[in-house]
C-alpha cells in the first residue's frame, strides 16, 4: 500500500512542479514587455522630433535610446547607444566634446559612471539641439535638482512625463520640465 502511495504522488508532484516551472517565465515575459514597452515608447517620442540638422538628429535618435537604456539601468545598451552617439557625433562641426563623451560612456559598463558622463553630454547636445533648432515637434530640457551628487543635471526628452535617467527606478519621476525647445 505504501509502494502504491509513493508511485501515486511522485507522478502528480512532477506534473505539479513542471506547471509552476511553466508559469514562472509567463511572468518574466510580461516584465520584458514592459520594458520593450518604455523602448518603444522613447523611440516614438524620438522619432516625432525632427532638428533642422539631419546629422544632429541622427545623433539625436540614438541620445533617446541613451536616455531610456539608463533610465532602465541597462549599461549594455548605454554602451552601444554611446557608441553610435560617438560615431555620429564625430561627422558633427562642433561634435568634439559629445564626442568624447559618448566614449567614456562606451568605455564602461558601470552604470553611474554612464551617467555621470551622461550628464556632460546631455549638456552638449542641449547646446547644439538649441543652436540648430527644431524642425517638427517639441523637446523638453528636463532637470533633475538631486542628480550628480545634488548638483543637479540635464536631459532632452522627446516626452512631457519625467523619466529620470539619472536614478532610473529608484527615483523615475524626479525632476522638472525646465524648458520647451520647438514647437
Amino acid at each position: 500500500m505504501k509502494q502504491l502511495m509513493k508511485v501515486a504522488v511522485l507522478p502528480v508532484s512532477a506534473i505539479f512542479l513542471l506547471t509552476a516551472c511553466r508559469n514562472a517565465p509567463t511572468n518574466n515575459t510580461s516584465v520584458k514587455e514592459g520594458e520593450q514597452e518604455a523602448v518603444s515608447t522613447a523611440t516614438i517620442s524620438a522619432t516625432a522630433v525632427q532638428l533642422k540638422d539631419d546629422k544632429l538628429n541622427a545623433v539625436y535618435q540614438q541620445y533617446a535610446q541613451l536616455t531610456t537604456a539608463l533610465t532602465n539601468g541597462d549599461a549594455k545598451a548605454a554602451q552601444l547607444a554611446g557608441n553610435a552617439i560617438e560615431a555620429g557625433a564625430g561627422a558633427l562641426k562642433d561634435g568634439g566634446a559629445l564626442a568624447q563623451s559618448a566614449a567614456k560612456i562606451t568605455a564602461t559598463a558601470d552604470i553611474e559612471a554612464q551617467r555621470e558622463a551622461y550628464s556632460t553630454l546631455s549638456n552638449e547636445l542641449i547646446g547644439l539641439v538649441k543652436q540648430a533648432g527644431v524642425a517638427g515637434g517639441v523637446l523638453y530640457v528636463d532637470y533633475c535638482p538631486m542628480a550628480m551628487e545634488d548638483k543637479g543635471g540635464y536631459w532632452l526628452s522627446g516626452v512631457e512625463e519625467i523619466r529620470n535617467p539619472y536614478f532610473g527606478e529608484s527615483m523615475m519621476t524626479c525632476g522638472e520640465v525646465k524648458e520647451k525647445v520647438g514647437h
